[in-house]
């Protein structure tokens, strides 16, 4: 066999692999969806549990005791987290630095940029203990109030690295999975979006093979930034009729893959 024949043969393998490989290096999908919803809102409750769970999808739950669910509505948080959803950490109290544009909702008890850094992890690692106690498992995900990642130039949540899978942030992005930043995980901010709309970024996604995260707040109500009960559902059943090429997961489930995979492929 001739040196051009075993490199043509050498060539042709690599790029069957790869071919194979191609949009399917998702948990075996050809994208991955994350959806997720700040805040500890009444509205998770009530209308967004009911609709993933009537479709079999999971979400992620980033809990703060921002609106006083924590205490006022613990059962459920509790039944939601039995019920296969992540319950991550958004702090306690949602600290958000109040020296940037556009920040007069931040009072000056809850303003990050007057915070030590041992503060904020205080804070982190007792929402910790508590979700802990709604849901026993020590294994979650973490998303920055207001997507603010540092206090001055140092980046809080490093201490706490091990404590977390990853880390939602705010910026819009659709990384491939080589690319993904586990500590500043891009996403979607949605407000007031059609479920067209909605749509077709996952369909953007399923043609880039990358990771789209939705981040929600209100759904159907309970917040300035809202997307309509119809608009959502409509988003969560393209999800279901498309699940065999799209993986729906949990945040902490997701980026623990993501880990695996840039570790193998370093």
């Amino acid at each position: 066999m001739t040196t051009k024949i075993i490199t043509l043969i050498v060539l042709v393998c690599a790029y069957s692999f790869v071919y194979a490989q191609k949009g399917n290096v998702w948990n075996l999908k050809k994208c991955a969806v994350v959806l997720t919803y700040d805040d500890a809102l009444n509205e998770d409750i009530d209308n967004v549990a009911p609709a993933l769970d009537s479709l079999g999808l999971k979400g992620t739950f980033y809990l703060s005791n921002y609106t006083g669910t924590l205490d006022t509505r613990m059962d459920a948080w509790k039944k939601i987290g039995a019920n296969g959803h992540e319950l991550g950490n958004h702090t306690y109290y949602h600290p958000c630095l109040g020296n940037l544009p556009g920040r007069g909702f931040v009072t000056a008890e809850k303003d990050l940029s007057r915070y030590a850094i041992q503060r904020i992890d205080e804070e982190i690692h007792m929402m910790n203990t508590l979700l802990k106690a709604f849901d026993g498992k020590d294994k979650r995900s973490f998303a920055y109030p207001c997507g603010d990642v540092k206090i001055g130039d140092s980046a809080y949540l490093d201490p706490l690295r091990k404590e977390f899978t990853g880390a939602r942030g705010t910026q819009p992005e659709m990384p491939q999975i080589q690319h993904v930043d586990l500590y500043n995980i891009g996403c979607y901010g949605i407000n007031g979006q059609t479920g067209a709309e909605l749509i077709a970024l996952v369909k953007k996604a399923v043609d880039a093979g990358s990771l789209l995260v939705f981040l929600f707040h209100g759904v159907g109500g309970g917040h300035s930034l809202n997307v309509s009960l119809e608009a959502h559902s409509q988003l969560l059943h393209f999800l279901k009729q498309h699940e065999k090429e799209i993986w729906i997961a949990p945040m902490t489930e997701v980026a623990s893959y993501i880990r695996q995979y840039q570790s193998q492929t370093k």
